[in-house]
């Protein structure tokens, strides 16, 4: 039987991570823990994750991340600099070296003409690297989104882990 493509994913990043010694985190938003959950299926997770921060409102993104109140009030929740600082927040809030966060409107209400329904921004930090930025359009219902979304995020993590 194949393997799902998170789990397979999560598995692959986990495996990197634990060759070269590395802790994980996430920073979830518009998936709810949903990356953390597929990383933490995996047995043995917990040789190289670290931990998960759930920040769906923005007084969390701020209390747990240190998302800055201007960069939430100039670009909003859901923007590149705000997945950004999730990102690198993860990182300085925790023992990880690596980490991922997402943040973006999984629909099937939330969005606007600037900022639509399936519209999401990822990043992912490392210590001593650039931290990588996508913007992503999904299509689909609210669940196909944030599957979609924590795909993107594993491949991302697997990205920042290359050597």
């Amino acid at each position: 039987m194949t393997e799902a493509p998170l789990a397979a994913l999560a598995r692959d990043a986990l495996a990197r991570a634990s060759r070269q010694g590395l802790l994980l985190a996430t920073a979830e938003s518009c998936t709810g823990g949903l990356i953390a959950a597929a990383i933490t299926d995996i047995p043995g997770s917990s040789a190289a994750f670290e931990r998960g921060f759930v920040t769906y409102s923005n007084a969390a993104k701020m209390d747990c991340l240190g998302v800055p109140e201007a960069t939430l009030a100039a670009h909003g929740a859901v923007s590149a600099e705000t997945a950004r600082a999730m990102a690198e927040g993860a990182l300085a809030h925790s023992r990880a070296d690596a980490a991922v966060a997402v943040t973006g409107v999984a629909g099937p209400d939330g969005g606007t003409p600037e900022k639509p329904v399936g519209l999401v921004h990822l990043a992912a930090a490392r210590h001593g690297h650039p931290t990588l930025h996508r913007e992503m359009h999904y299509a689909g219902d609210r669940t196909a989104v944030r599957t979609a979304t924590a795909r993107t995020a594993l491949e991302m993590l697997l990205e920042i882990l290359a050597d």
